[in-house]
Parts: structure tokens; sequence; C-alpha cells
């Protein structure tokens, strides 16, 4: 449904985005997983038409957004970082006033807006003035205003930034339910565990690149991230630690913690016969710890360093 071909986009001396590829299947929930900095609210403004890239090509649904920019407006439904709302009018009267824009017919907006307060649970809310909202309401109000026309895909950059948990699992739901009908969802963020529980593909990005995109599973296969199994042992002596880790070079002993470190393809697979290797060996297993691969792992060990905000 959407292309991305070789886009690069410079403001000044900044080169923003670097050379980025990327194909979004309809239906799919794409994550853009990167630090501040990084490059996603550019692909964003480039993906919606309000930054036109210096080199490449954005093909949507067959429509090259250099050719027919107000047609994929219309298609596409886009949150922004920062909040776009009149704080001394109502959630209702703001969103009167941004489907307005689209000129939708009255009759037919005003059934748009029932239906997506409804989405994101602010009916009882509806004619209380923006102000007197939390920050995450707010947001809430704000997708709620991106729904309006009923694009087929939206576009999320950092929802969640400064929302409490509450209103977090209420966006969570609103994006998870719009999926479940069917549609296409881009999802910038640099909260790992947001784009390791919902999104189909993730493009990792730093200092606008892409490093690395796939299914959780593939970026497992780029990386060569492990499963790590930790095994603290009862009686720590030489000759034991030394039986071990000659018969099996993959087994490892940490001095600092005094415990068997061994990375595995699959932990739930190897575990017991490492376990018995063990005992085989004469050690005896006090305690076992297991760290499987996520995200973090993988991210970390793409990029060299942790995701900083």
């Amino acid at each position: 449904m959407i292309t991305v071909r070789s886009v690069s986009k410079s403001f000044g001396n900044i080169d923003a985005v670097k050379n980025v590829s990327f194909t979004i299947d309809k239906g799919e929930i794409f994550g853009i997983l990167g630090p501040n900095g990084a490059g996603k609210s550019t692909i964003v403004n480039i993906l919606n038409t309000l930054v036109k890239a210096d080199k490449g090509d954005v093909i949507i649904d067959g429509v090259n957004t250099k050719n027919d920019g107000d047609t994929l407006k219309l298609m596409m439904g886009v949150v922004p970082q920062e909040i776009a709302l009149y704080e001394e009018l109502s959630a209702y009267e703001n969103m009167m006033f941004w489907g307005g824009l689209y000129n939708i017919p009255k009759p037919e907006l005003k059934m748009n807006v029932n239906k997506t307060l409804e989405i994101v649970d602010l009916v009882n809310r509806k004619n209380d003035r923006i102000k007197t909202f939390s920050g995450g309401m707010k947001r809430r109000v704000n997708i709620a205003c991106a729904l309006l026309h009923n694009p087929r895909i939206l576009v999320l950059d950092e929802p969640t930034v400064g929302v409490d948990p509450q209103n977090r699992n209420h966006i969570f739901e609103v994006i998870e339910r719009l999926n479940n009908e069917g549609m296409t969802i881009i999802y910038t963020t640099h909260y790992m565990e947001e784009a390791e529980r919902f999104c189909d593909k993730i493009a990792i990005i730093d200092v606008g690149r892409i490093i690395a995109q796939g299914t959780l599973k593939e970026l497992r296969e780029i990386s060569d991230v492990r499963d790590l199994l930790t095994i603290k042992l009862a009686d720590v002596n030489s000759e034991t630690i030394n039986r071990l880790t000659s018969e099996n070079p993959l087994l490892r002993f940490d001095n600092a913690s005094g415990s068997l470190k061994v990375e595995c393809g699959n932990i739930n697979n190897d575990i017991q016969i490492i376990m018995n290797h063990v005992q085989n060996a004469g050690g005896v297993i006090e305690r076992i710890y297991t760290q499987g691969t996520n995200l973090e792992s993988i991210y970390l060990k793409l990029t060299g360093k942790e995701l900083r905000d």
C-alpha cells in the first residue's frame, strides 16, 4: 500500500533523512523506532506531504506524493506530536472545526464526531472545554480529529509522550481497535515496549538512516541476538568450572556473579540439555535465570547503544 523508495531530506547542513526505503502492506501496523532527532517526524511529514523530499519517491496506494498531494491528504489521518486544539473550545467544537476543513457535509460531520468520540471514549466529556482536559485526554481528542474524514491510513507521531498510564492504555486500545477494523497504521515511537507490543513490522532508525527493518523475528535473525541462560551454582570450585567450560565451550564462567552463562538459540529447547550437562559434570544448581530476546537487546546489538530520549 505504501512504498518509500530512496528518500532523502536535508535542512541546511543537517541530513535529517538519508536514503530511506521501506514498504507497508495494507492493514499493517508499521513502527518507526528511534531516539528523538533520528528523523522519525521528518519521514512522517514527507509521507503526509507537509515536507517535500529532496530525493526519492513516496507512493501511496498507487499515487506518487509528487503528483497528487491533495488526494493523499484525504486518504491519510495524521496525529502530530504537538497537540493541535483550541483550549477555549469544547472537544465537540474543536472536532467540528477541524472536520469542517475537509468540507464534510455538516450532517455527516456530526455523525463522524459522535462516532470518533465513542472510539476514544470521551463522549461524556464532549461539551467540556479542552483546557479542563489532561494531557492524555487532549491526545485522545487529537486522534479523534484525525479520524473525522474516515482515512484509510492513520499516522501517529509519538502519541504517548507525556501521557499517564491510564490514557496510554486508552490510546493502545484505540490503535488496536482501528487496526482490527482494517486500518493501516504508521506509528513512530522511542518506547521499545510500544513497538514490541503491536507493530507488525518495525524500522529501527538512527541519525537519519534505517539500520534494520522487519518483523521482530526477522530483526532477531538480522541482529543474531540470542537468549541468555544464567546458572547460579551452589558450590563454586575451580575443578568443576574447568570441567564444565572445557567440555562445553559455549559455557562461560562469570567471576563477578559466580555464575555460568550461556547464549541459546532457543532457551525453551536448550535449557534442559544445559542443566543435564552441568549436573553430569558435578555442578550443583542453586538458581536459574532466563533472559529472552526482546527489542531492547536487538536495538542495542544493531546500534551499539541504548535508546536515548
